[in-house]
């Protein structure tokens, strides 16, 4: 395999939701790269975990190293920082390709939706860096499984949002679309339903965290949600729908 930087999404938490292909280049990768807190703790390497141990064990197995570039991100709004962090992180990637070394960066759900990966996908493409980017099942489609509830219907509109936009962007899109995804609720959680509330949509939503996963939980009446909730969480909110539709 050629020397380039491959981003590959690894799915929402359950590892048998890894494609195919996100395996075999796991396991074909030279150094193996993700996101991490500040304590070295990374949701992606720990959803391909099994598949990392299989890929340590066979380029032992064939006298090679699989190394890795953890990109350590502390949690904060400031941007700058992030800047800073994205910057190291490509240079050392660059390198690792100007070695003739093949770079797996792996991400839950998928690599381009709201996805770390595309700041250093844009950084690395300005110097020239082949590319590649294998998607990956996000956590929209995976709540609608677990929930096993159609996001669109025939002409339903149907948008995404983050717990980041603004009590009035939210009611905005709650009054204009039939169906929406609220990603990253986290401390947003309580601005949601106010807006869920405003718009009169609060029987029409589900709330869900961690979504495949040991602790995920599936609220389906959210009035009972109280503070704060983890990052890895959403709203779906669908119209009431008729079979005779």
């Amino acid at each position: 395999m050629s020397a380039k930087f491959i981003g590959v999404g690894v799915g929402p938490g359950d590892p048998e939701l890894m494609t195919l292909k996100a395996v075999r280049l796991i396991k074909q990768a030279d150094v193996i790269s993700y996101i991490a807190n500040s304590q070295g703790e990374s949701q992606a390497k720990n959803i391909a975990s099994i598949v990392l141990a299989e890929a340590a064990s066979e380029a032992i197995e064939s006298g090679k190293q699989q190394n890795e570039i953890p990109v350590l991100m502390p949690m904060s709004e400031d941007r700058s920082i992030a800047n800073k962090i994205y910057n190291a992180a490509a240079e050392k990637i660059q390198d690792a390709i100007a070695h003739k070394k093949t770079v797996v960066f792996i991400c839950e759900g998928d690599p381009l939706f709201f996805g770390s990966f595309a700041y250093l996908l844009e950084r690395l493409q300005k110097v020239n860096v082949v590319c590649e980017v294998v998607p990956g099942i996000s956590s929209v489609h995976a709540a609608a499984s677990r929930l096993q509830l159609p996001l669109t219907m025939l002409k339903e509109s149907f948008a995404v949002m983050s717990g980041r936009h603004s009590l009035d962007e939210l009611t905005a899109t709650l009054r204009s679309h039939d169906s929406i995804v609220i990603m990253k609720a986290g401390r947003s959680r309580q601005k949601i339903i106010r807006a869920l509330k405003e718009t009169e949509r609060l029987s029409d939503a589900k709330y869900l965290e961690y979504i495949g996963r040991d602790s995920e939980k599936i609220e389906l009446d959210v009035a009972q949600l109280k503070g704060e909730g983890p990052y890895f969480s959403l709203f779906v909110i669908t119209k009431n729908r008729y079979v005779n539709e």
